[in-house]
């Protein structure tokens, strides 16, 4: 059974007075239980419509998602939200970190909208998974006085604190130095091995994408399979052009990945509502 599929997947979208664009053109990804996928595209490719798409923020235009081989616009979008919190951990380049709040606050954070044990003991899971990141000695930290390597380890706390089985990490390293980075990628791939999630790169870094062990290029909407992402041609203009930033806005045709709504469907902001009044979300294995 495969995990997640996307086949034939195309977005398009009608801009204000403009002509209707297409931003993913008949796109086609199976992801296992276990795997690890890198994909490499360039500013305005369509990265953050895929990840949109992966993450199961948006629905195609045409074509089929399924999660667990069932399809996904066949469930609400209450139940989206909930197979979402339940399966899916996102790690992004900024942090996201409430200032606010200490490390052990805001890996807790995600786990407000759980329901039964895990909500009674969120504070000792939150603990047990800094403690996985090596953060055990830092449960009282604030966000200012923690390094970017602290910093985005907490958010990997955070991403990962109800046991996804789905990783979608989106220029994981793009904040943060080399030797950080790699550091950061290491602790992620060893997250996923232990814990058998399956793990999606989204990134400009053909080092990055060459530790997965699938590699794809996404270019003008289109992905394509790679064997190496390192070998692939790149002008001095492609790599300024796939440095981590945001698609242009003709090129995006939803909310924002890291955008203060989402954030909050996503489990990293404080919900607006009490977690036991309007649908919580699960952090149990669901059976949609």
């Amino acid at each position: 059974m495969s995990l997640l599929t996307l086949s034939e997947v195309t977005r398009t979208v009608i801009p204000p007075d403009q002509p209707a664009l297409t931003i993913l053109s008949g796109v086609d990804l199976t992801i296992e239980p276990g795997d690890h996928v890198s994909i490499v595209g360039r500013s305005g490719s369509g990265k953050s419509t895929l990840l949109n798409m992966l993450g199961l923020l948006d629905l195609p235009t045409s074509g089929e998602i399924t999660f667990d081989d069932r399809p996904v616009k066949a469930y609400s979008a209450a139940k989206r939200d909930r197979l979402r919190g339940a399966a899916i951990g996102f790690v992004f380049q900024q942090f996201n970190l409430l200032p606010g709040r200490t490390a052990l606050e805001n890996v807790t954070m995600p786990l407000l909208y759980s329901t039964g044990r895990t909500f009674w003991h969120r504070k000792r899971i939150a603990a047990e998974m800094l403690e996985l990141v090596g953060l055990e000695h830092r449960l009282s930290s604030m966000p200012d006085r923690l390094s970017g390597g602290e910093q985005q380890r907490v958010a990997i706390a955070r991403s990962l604190v109800r046991g996804p089985r789905l990783i979608l990490a989106d220029e994981p390293t793009g904040a943060l130095d080399l030797d950080t980075g790699q550091s950061v990628m290491e602790l992620i791939d060893e997250v996923a091995v232990r814990t058998g999630a399956a793990q999606v790169t989204i990134t400009h870094d053909p080092t990055i994408a060459r530790r997965a062990r699938r590699h794809f290029r996404l270019d003008r909407g289109v992905l394509t399979p790679v064997d190496d992402p390192s070998l692939e041609p790149l002008t001095r203009r492609d790599r300024r052009e796939m440095a981590p930033d945001a698609e242009p806005a003709a090129a995006t045709d939803s909310r924002d990945a890291d955008s203060d709504s989402t954030l909050e469907r996503l489990g990293l902001r404080e919900p607006s509502t009490s977690p036991h009044g309007a649908a919580p979300v699960s952090t149990e294995r669901t059976d949609p």
